[in-house]
């Protein structure tokens, strides 16, 4: 995180154009993108806009990119990859691949912060991207988000995606407290075509976290992840 003008232009942007392999003409773009609104206060610009701008080309350049990609496809499931590709948590997650948090130009509050959130540095990314369209043009914006991007396409499309809860609670129960989670169904209601099961967790005989679901393996992943919430809920899984 910056601090002041001379580093952000002298330190930061030389540094973050590298990592971000794109090169400005106008440097004043990638400047705007890294600035949260927090920051007001010092400068005149924020990334508000750059950030509704890269919104809709990211979603425009992703759907174009799956369209050919998967021509087999129907528009429900292309629709599926694309609201998982341009989510809050994929970009967080590239966002924090990029190392953005070493660039970004935030108002005093939110930089003494010891965690971001996920959603600024999404926004942040979808700002770049609108920052690279303005300068570059859609051909430079299409390789930087393809780039960025491509891997975690590949993961939704594998559905690799998706966190086993119950593989983690095992992890996280056996290592404090030694014991495999165990799961009961302990209601479920419906007829034989449409049922609802509810399962619960439990850890050495006591109950934690419980859950309904449309199948046995959808409430047991919901139960496990309440389970892990209420064992460790400062953390995000």
């Amino acid at each position: 995180m910056i601090d002041t003008y001379d580093q952000i232009y002298e330190e930061s942007l030389p540094k973050c154009q590298k990592q971000l392999d794109y090169w400005f003409k106008d440097i004043k773009l990638l400047a705007k993108a890294l600035t949260h609104t927090s920051r007001k206060a010092d400068f005149n610009f924020s990334n508000e806009r750059l950030e509704y701008l890269g919104d809709s080309v990211l979603g425009l350049i992703v759907s174009e990119y799956l369209f050919k990609t998967f021509p087999d496809y129907c528009e429900g499931e292309l629709t599926k990859i694309k609201s998982v590709v341009v989510s809050k948590s994929v970009l967080a997650k590239v966002g924090r691949a990029l190392n953005l948090e070493s660039y970004l130009i935030l108002g005093r509050g939110l930089a003494n912060r010891i965690t971001l959130p996920n959603s600024l540095f999404a926004n942040v990314f979808e700002a770049i991207v609108g920052s690279i369209f303005l300068d570059g043009g859609i051909k430079a914006t299409k390789k930087f988000i393809l780039e960025n991007l491509r891997n975690e396409i590949e993961i939704v499309w594998k559905n690799e995606h998706t966190k086993n809860y119950k593989s983690l609670l095992q992890q996280c129960s056996q290592k404090i407290n030694g014991f495999t989670p165990k799961y009961k169904v302990v209601q479920e209601h419906g007829s034989d075509h449409i049922r609802v099961f509810q399962i619960a967790v439990f850890i050495d005989n006591t109950e934690y976290g419980s859950a309904w679901g449309k199948t046995k393996k959808d409430a047991s992943q919901k139960a496990a992840y309440h389970t892990l919430k209420a064992i460790k809920p400062y953390e995000e899984f």
